[in-house]
């Protein structure tokens, strides 16, 4: 069997694969131009997802499982994978903890006003006055209810907080109060002192936070973006915030990235930027191998209904 990563993989990773299933032919690249011919005949093939083409699914003829070292699938060519029956499996839930830190550091900023405080600190202004608040017995609304925004509802509830979420299904989940779906989100919102966007990018949560959405919200809410740009209609969030429908966002994530120099969010008061970090860990690849290995074990043993975070690309998660 071979197995083909254009993922970059650490030398400690490549070496406990080699380690632990020395009968498999690794060959290990970056980058599906580095990767070449080599697709022709891997049967699995490990990336990141943003390099691979209807062409390379063509080409791999051999290819009967495709390991994404990243939770997004929207890059990835589906029909073509779709048509091939080819296994897709992420590593779904792996940034739950940074994304669930990086998400309190955010809510945190906000009520105790640290922006404001820099600027008097840089200042050397000694003001008092600023309006801080707590996030105790505050609700937090929660857009995409897995691995993450469970992760994300956890701390919230140790700082004395009400979780309230939703998903696609309505079913109850970990440290979720109430849950919601798309069809009674409204409720949500109009209860939510903050609403984190969690949610992934399909057909059906393209724009799904639009002019209608902020509206709904409670009025001087805060929301943080952790889960894709293109979900939140940008424009419609400007209004809110010039408004004051919304008090303030955290966004980690836009619909074109870098986000360009002239677009209005550098310059608002109200908003804090960061490049797309939120699931940024040094424990990162670690984890992403662990699901990789238990996989691999399970698929080499014929048992492919058991590998973790399979997905379905019908739905796109």
């Amino acid at each position: 069997m071979k197995i083909v990563s254009s993922a970059r993989l650490k030398d400690e990773s490549k070496a406990q694969l080699l380690a632990d299933f020395p009968d498999i032919d690794f060959s290990f690249r970056y980058g599906m131009k580095e990767v070449g011919e080599e697709v022709q005949d891997c049967e699995v093939l490990l990336t990141y997802g943003e390099d691979l083409t209807d062409e390379h699914i063509k080409e791999a003829k051999q290819l009967k499982w495709i390991m994404v070292l990243a939770a997004g699938l929207e890059k990835m060519p589906h029909e073509a994978i779709c048509e091939r029956n080819i296994i897709v499996t992420n590593v779904r839930g792996i940034h739950a903890v940074p994304m669930g830190e990086y998400t309190l550091n955010m809510m945190l900023q906000m009520a105790k006003k640290t922006k404001t405080f820099i600027k008097n600190e840089e200042a050397v202004n000694w003001e008092r006055s600023v309006p801080v608040f707590e996030l105790n017995g505050l609700t937090v609304g929660i857009l995409g209810a897995g691995a993450i925004g469970q992760e994300v509802a956890r701390l919230c509830q140790a700082f004395g907080m009400r979780t309230l979420g939703m998903n696609s299904s309505g079913n109850d989940a970990p440290f979720i109060e109430k849950m919601y779906t798309e069809d009674t989100v409204d409720a949500l919102l109009r209860q939510s002192d903050f609403v984190v966007n969690v949610l992934p990018l399909t057909t059906k949560t393209a724009s799904f936070m639009d002019e209608e959405k902020f509206a709904s919200m409670k009025k001087g809410a805060y929301f943080i973006n952790i889960g894709r740009g293109k979900t939140v209609d940008e424009h419609a969030l400007i209004q809110a915030l010039d408004a004051g429908q919304v008090a303030g966002a955290g966004l980690d994530v836009f619909k074109e990235e870098p986000l360009d120099a002239n677009h209005p969010f550098w310059k608002h008061e109200n908003v804090t930027i960061t490049p797309h970090i939120s699931g940024l860990s040094s424990k990162y690849q670690r984890r992403a191998m662990e699901i990789f290995k238990k996989n691999l074990i399970g698929y080499l043993n014929g048992r492919n209904e058991t590998l973790i975070n399979r997905i379905d690309l019908t739905k796109g998660y």
